[in-house]
């Protein structure tokens, strides 16, 4: 009998907690303001910082590289390129022809017998 006391308890813990919480969303829906409704505190207006003026930098003058002229590319000469050789023709035999095999007739799967669960003896 334990056991069913147990089973009591804990159902009706279960629908408590499911109870409470229902109602507790209830609640925060009810009080909660709208977004519109929301006070938004006033802040005051942020001081304006003055940076100091960015200094200038004076970089040197670019010197000037002399033009250099590359040599000319040489030419290449490239022998012709070979041809590719023949394959012979290949004369295969025909192929031959494979028996006709006949299979034995398919088997029939066998039914499975369905499962019964055993019934509960009656406790004194």
């Amino acid at each position: 009998m334990t056991s069913g006391k147990t089973i009591v308890l804990l159902l009706g813990l279960l629908l408590s907690c499911v109870a409470m919480s229902g109602a507790v969303r209830t609640l925060q829906e009810e009080t909660a303001p709208s977004k519109d409704e929301e006070h938004k505190p006033e802040l005051p207006p942020l001081p304006k910082v003055e940076l100091p003026p960015f200094p200038e930098v004076h970089l040197p003058p670019k010197p000037e590289l002399p033009e250099v002229e590359l040599p000319p590319f040489p030419e290449v000469h490239l022998p012709a390129k070979p041809e590719l050789p023949t394959f012979p023709e290949v004369h295969l035999p025909a192929k031959p022809e494979l028996p006709k095999v006949e299979l034995p007739p398919k088997p029939e799967m066998p039914t499975i017998p369905e499962f019964h669960f055993p019934e509960p003896e009656a406790k004194p």
